[in-house]
């Protein structure tokens, strides 16, 4: 480290110092060479370092935290003369331990007005971390993640399905994690010690599909020279997950619904069944009853595969599970691409949050990801996001912002009125607020409540 001193800036006393002493946040400031000039003991305990060690060195020597090179909060501020509030970060302190904290930079002006220098304050967010990662457990289910009433209440019921044997339709839009929950459902059931096995149906004309969901034996045709079992019986003792089920042809229809009758399925050019144990998850993001009622879906295969039924929604249906999903994936691209980016900005939250999403949470994944690729560093800002979601030319993010969350607070609190039918209690538990609170908000934004109070009666 650097050459120690102990000088501290003009203007500084003992009793400027003893408040800083007192703050719970790490404060330190430097000079126009960038050279610690004081350091406060909240500084010396979260770093594990000494204000003897610190002072004299230059701060990328002490504070050695992931937006030193690449994203310097201080450094911008001397730049554009505008402090940085509540950037997040991380450091290393002296025993090699990763710290996240939240970062904010002010100038240091003399009796003059001349810039002496710049001050950074720094708060530890280790146990805000830790109550985070509580709350993700609390909301995810194996790789499913949301908070929202519609994802909790399946996080309920899938156990339940898992212990029994019973066949599974799942129906949702593309990118809505039906192979997730198919999945989900394997891994908590008795089954979970055995295969897991899926395949897309829709992917495959019925020749293929057919030998690949029920195999086939040597010479049962030109290029067949050995037997290859099917996916069947790859599964069995397991579950089959048939995806895009909608989309089979009429014979196939007829050939899976014998499987599901008998429990036996025969390998193209065999000559007798073969009995198969397999639990079948299948999934479409059609609407099957619509289907059976054009008679493109057979009524009789329907209710065999329709023995319990999911609906998974849409993340427009869901929308207060944005945050939590982006969070999730911030950090899965960071593990994966060994990046430390550290979240997204509000601006870029708001458009994720009045995006309608017709990819789902797909549409979301590839959104992040796309804007780790243009992100060095830092959080992901408005550029980074594709054309569609950036802000038009002229926009003034202050008042919008505030306009565009106010219409979604609304949103949200005019939803969560709707399902729970007015009553006030149960829509104030939803929205993770106190019952005086939604009162409130209720009058400020003037929402009219449905004419029901929830409890089976109607308002005059």
């Amino acid at each position: 480290m650097g050459k120690r001193v102990k000088t501290l800036f003009p203007g500084f006393g003992a009793f400027e110092f003893a408040i800083l002493d007192s703050l719970n946040e790490g404060v330190f400031t430097v000079d126009r060479d960038w050279r610690i000039t004081s350091f406060n003991r909240a500084a010396e305990q979260i770093l594990g370092i000494s204000r003897e060690e610190a002072l004299g060195c230059r701060c990328s020597e002490v504070f050695r935290a992931s937006v030193c090179e690449q994203d310097c909060a201080l450094r911008r501020t001397f730049e554009s003369g505008l402090p940085v509030v509540d950037a997040p970060a991380h450091i290393v302190n002296r025993e090699g331990q990763r710290v996240p904290i939240r970062v904010a930079t002010a100038l240091l002006k003399d009796r003059s007005g001349n810039i002496i220098g710049g001050v950074e304050t720094f708060q530890d967010m280790t146990q805000v971390e830790q109550l985070r990662k509580e709350l993700d457990s609390r909301y995810s289910f194996e790789d499913i993640i949301g908070r929202s009433p519609a994802m909790l209440q399946l996080f309920e019921l899938l156990p339940q399905i898992a212990a029994s044997s019973s066949t599974v339709l799942i129906e949702g839009a593309s990118g809505t994690g039906k192979e997730l929950f198919a999945r989900a459902i394997h891994n908590l059931s008795p089954r979970s010690k055995k295969p897991f096995v899926a395949i897309n149906c829709a992917a495959l004309p019925d020749t293929l599909l057919e030998s690949e969901l029920f195999g086939f034996k040597a010479g049962a045709f030109t290029d067949a020279k050995r037997d290859k079992p099917g996916r069947f019986a790859l599964a069995d003792g397991g579950t089959i997950f048939l995806d895009e089920i909608g989309d089979i042809s009429a014979a196939m229809q007829v050939r899976l619904l014998r499987v599901l009758q008998e429990r036996t399925i025969e390998p193209l050019g065999g000559i007798k069944p073969v009995p198969v144990d397999v639990r079948v998850i299948a999934a479409t993001n059609r609407n099957l009853a619509s289907l059976v009622q054009e008679g493109v879906f057979r009524e009789d295969l329907f209710y065999r595969i329709r023995v319990v039924y999911l609906q998974l929604p849409g993340l427009a249906q869901r929308r207060e599970d944005i945050p939590l999903l982006t969070e999730h994936l911030v950090r899965k691209f960071n593990h994966l691409q060994g990046k430390n980016i550290a979240g997204v900005s509000d601006e870029v939250m708001t458009r994720l949050m009045e995006h309608d999403f017709p990819g789902n949470v797909r549409e979301l994944e590839n959104i992040i990801e796309q804007a780790f690729v243009l992100c060095r560093g830092g959080q992901i800002e408005t550029k980074h996001l594709p054309p569609e979601l950036r802000p038009e030319s002229g926009d003034k993010p202050g008042r919008q912002n505030l306009i565009r969350l106010d219409s979604l607070e609304r949103s949200a609190i005019e939803e969560a009125l709707r399902r729970r039918r007015g009553n006030r209690r149960q829509a104030a538990a939803d929205l993770g607020i106190n019952v005086s609170t939604l009162y409130r908000k209720i009058r400020t934004f003037g929402i009219v409540p449905p004419k029901e109070d929830g409890r089976g009666k109607r308002r005059q």
